[in-house]
């Protein structure tokens, strides 16, 4: 059956800023500080970035005395990639189908 790509995590990931943490998240589990330093980012921007890829549920967080961790959660990932696939699976039936105009 196939199912609608949520928008939130694409609206969410298409961000460029937020799409470079992921990425650097899904090699490892980093720190705020690790993550200005990457990015090169103010720590109050990437705080921001941070607060709206854990309510879109991309990320989780980890707190280790002062520093709070970010892992990624890499089956929203592969919920996202099994929606795409899905999507072209169906993309390539549907050169087949064509609606006649009226």
């Amino acid at each position: 059956m196939l199912t609608s790509v949520d928008p939130d995590v694409i609206r969410v990931l298409g961000d460029p800023l937020r799409l470079r943490i992921v990425t650097l998240l899904a090699r490892e589990t980093l720190c705020t500080t690790h993550l200005v330093e990457e990015t090169g980012a103010k720590q109050t921007n990437l705080s921001n970035h941070m607060k709206v890829l854990r309510e879109a549920g991309i990320v989780e967080t980890e707190p280790c005395g002062r520093y709070t961790y970010y892992k990624l959660k890499p089956e929203v990932l592969t919920g996202l990639s099994e929606q795409f696939t899905e999507l072209a699976a169906s993309a390539r039936t549907a050169a087949e189908n064509k609606r006649a105009c009226p």
